[in-house]
């Protein structure tokens, strides 16, 4: 914009040049009037102009008076016409040809993003084009973080000269705030219902965060979602039910006078040739904002590693957003692999970001396109930042509210960093009959979009609650460790308008409540109220009854709900005997809690859960809990 401005101060000041003057020093004799126009004794540009002597801005010169208030200022740095101060005064050329003088015309001809006042996103360059002699332009967008092994470089002269190295930053970021489980007291509020969670992209996110050097956002910390990253040793279910029910009950490393309990669900293995056939719709994101090697060109190379699980029989559309929603590939099958390619490599990004109009165009596709008894789904991939149209995350949610009901599935992939909003793509997930997977890297798009195809993209059960009672007798206190935004009223679980998580093939969940047993005394035992008329003694022996865990689900494509229950029996086994899936759950959790900074924990050493980590490792056949480790022993390098 400067250099823009620049450029009308000379065609209006064109008559101001004089012949050039000698930027020597000259001692000889005193400079005259004439020659040393404003007077600072020293012969040079800041003479080339009339009488009065102006500002350095302006080459010494005084502005003309073009907007004719009386006053000499830059507002006067442009053609007759008044405008705005972000122009020096001067209005924006109509470069958008929509006849009107604004914003929007403050880039080359091609309109584009708010963020960059109307412009396309500038070209992001190569260190090797800086150095040789181009000069990076850098917008009012300011990029907040970066890999870090990237070189950056600051506004550079002709030269190309190397700037500082910036510093790591996510407050651009966006994440909704997370309040931390309390201890119930058991003889006033023996029950506990949530919904269940397959979502992990908080873990990946974390990840990236520790590796990258940069703080961790307590609110991108969803311990749930960090546990569910990982698989678990759960058996496969035996009966016609979708899932197994699995529980473990043992001390807590934290708390060593607490105990915790682990509820697993294992989702039934359904081979490839018996999965139903796929509807899918690409929904994606090619806003300027995208224009980041981490998103759009990791985006269409991770929707390459889904494609290849496909079958001859599964169909693909897509969909594209940025200032409107458009349609660049009607249903395709699966088995024109290279012509689906093809419309992902010719995507391009720039403009703003339409996703309320994208969702609604995807919905619509797949509703044309809708399989009876078969997978349903939109793939949404993008950054988040939604500024157009439908764009609030309340606005979002009630959207997506309304398009769950058509039995349209969805998916949400989560790229880049700096100007990421994680908490519209988490929205969107647990209000749409979805998943959420942040994808930082092509290990990640294997992992979830190739490894864990069928449990990503297939449901075997929707709408999956759990409600636990626990027995007085044996437990005093309870929290449920995670899941603070999947927490459902009591009465909702036998409430089948009532929206819950999904459960894939072949995923496992787990969840964690911590206990504290009714012999134990702790200083994070809630205060209790003396009730006068609410009976709190124990009528009933439940023998060794510890707790019932009940749960709810439903059929993809059906509307009402089963039950199911168990029954789960005090023991005092100590950590020691605990199995690797205990173990290792419990440190994931564990480091969560350090995170996120919780005051409901008494033991907070990196050391003992990395130990702990270490004991749960097991076979680890594809790596992710040794990853885990190397994770924590980073963010120990952090800390020092």
């Amino acid at each position: 914009m400067k250099k823009f401005s620049i450029a009308i101060v000379i065609l209006v000041l064109g008559g101001c040049t004089t012949n050039k003057v000698s930027t020597a020093e000259n001692n000889s004799k005193p400079l005259s009037i004439r020659k040393d126009k404003d007077q600072d004794g020293v012969p040079n540009k800041l003479d080339q102009c009339p009488d009065i002597a102006g500002p350095v801005e302006n080459n010494g010169c005084p502005w003309p008076e073009t907007d004719g208030d009386g006053v000499l200022d830059k507002d006067d740095a442009c053609p007759t016409i008044a405008g705005p101060a972000e122009n020096n005064g001067c209005p924006w050329p109509d470069t958008d040809g929509d006849g009107i003088l604004d914003k929007d015309d403050a880039c080359p001809t091609v309109p584009g993003m708010p963020e960059y006042n109307g412009c396309p996103k500038p070209k992001m360059q190569t260190a090797m084009e800086v150095s040789s002699g181009s000069i990076i332009m850098e917008s009012s967008y300011r990029r907040k973080s970066f890999d870090i092994n990237e070189k950056v470089y600051n506004k550079t002269n002709s030269a190309g000269k190397k700037g500082t190295k910036k510093q790591i930053d996510y407050d651009d970021e966006e994440y909704a705030s997370l309040v931390e489980n309390p201890f119930e007291l058991t003889v006033s509020q023996p029950v506990s219902t949530f919904s269940i969670d397959v979502d992990n992209a908080s873990y990946s996110n974390i990840r990236r965060m520790i590796n990258g050097g940069g703080n961790v956002d307590k609110n991108a910390v969803r311990i749930e979602e960090m546990m569910n990253y990982f698989r678990y040793d759960y058996p496969q279910p035996e009966s016609k039910r979708p899932f197994s029910i699995n529980t473990e009950y043992n001390d807590s490393p934290w708390n060593p006078d607490h105990k915790l309990l682990k509820i697993g669900l294992q989702g039934k293995n359904i081979p490839m040739d018996n999965l139903p056939n796929s509807n899918l719709v690409f929904l994606i994101d090619v806003s300027g904002s995208m224009n980041e090697a981490n998103k759009l060109p990791l985006l269409k190379s991770s929707l390459k590693v889904l494609l290849n699980q496909l079958r001859p029989q599964d169909k693909v559309g897509i969909v594209v957003y940025a200032g409107s929603a458009g349609m660049v590939l009607a249903p395709t099958s699966a088995k024109e692999k290279d012509k689906i390619i093809e419309a992902l490599d010719k995507l391009n990004a720039g403009g703003s970001t339409a996703g309320g109009a994208g969702i609604e165009l995807a919905y619509q596709l797949a509703q044309e396109n809708f399989i009876k008894g078969g997978n349903n789904r939109v793939i949404l991939a993008t950054d988040g930042d939604f500024n157009v149209g439908v764009s609030s995350s309340t606005g979002l949610e009630t959207l997506i509210e309304a398009k769950r009901k058509s039995g349209i599935f969805l998916t949400c992939l989560g790229y880049g960093m700096g100007n990421y909003k994680d908490n519209r793509l988490e929205t969107l997930a647990d209000k749409g009959n979805g998943n959420y997977a942040y994808i930082d890297n092509m290990q990640e798009a294997n992992k979830f979009l190739g490894k864990e195809f069928a449990g990503s993209m297939y449901a075997i059960a929707k709408d999956v609650k759990i409600q636990i009672e626990f027995n007085p007798e044996y437990v005093k206190s309870y929290r449920l460790i995670g899941y603070e935004n999947r927490k459902l009223r009591n009465e909702d679980f036998a409430n089948d308008k009532i929206d819950a998580g999904e459960l894939g093939s072949g995923h496992t969940v787990t969840a964690l409540y911590e206990i504290i047993p009714k012999n134990v005394k702790s200083a994070f035992v809630p205060k209790e109220s003396k009730l006068k008329y609410t009976k709190t003694s124990n009528s009933q022996n439940f023998g060794d009854e510890l707790a019932t865990v009940k749960f709810r689900y439903k059929k993809p494509d059906e509307d009402k709900s089963v039950e199911i229950s168990q029954i789960v029996k005090n023991s005092d086994e100590p950590i020691t005997s605990a199995s690797p899936d205990f173990k290792f759950a419990s440190s994931v959790a564990w480091f969560g809690l350090v995170l996120r900074d919780s005051k409901l924990i008494s033991k907070k050493d990196l050391n003992d859960i990395e130990t702990l980590a270490r004991e749960g490792k097991n076979k680890d056949e594809e790596g992710y809990r040794s990853e885990f480790i190397r994770l924590v022993e980073t963010y120990k390098t952090i800390q020092k």
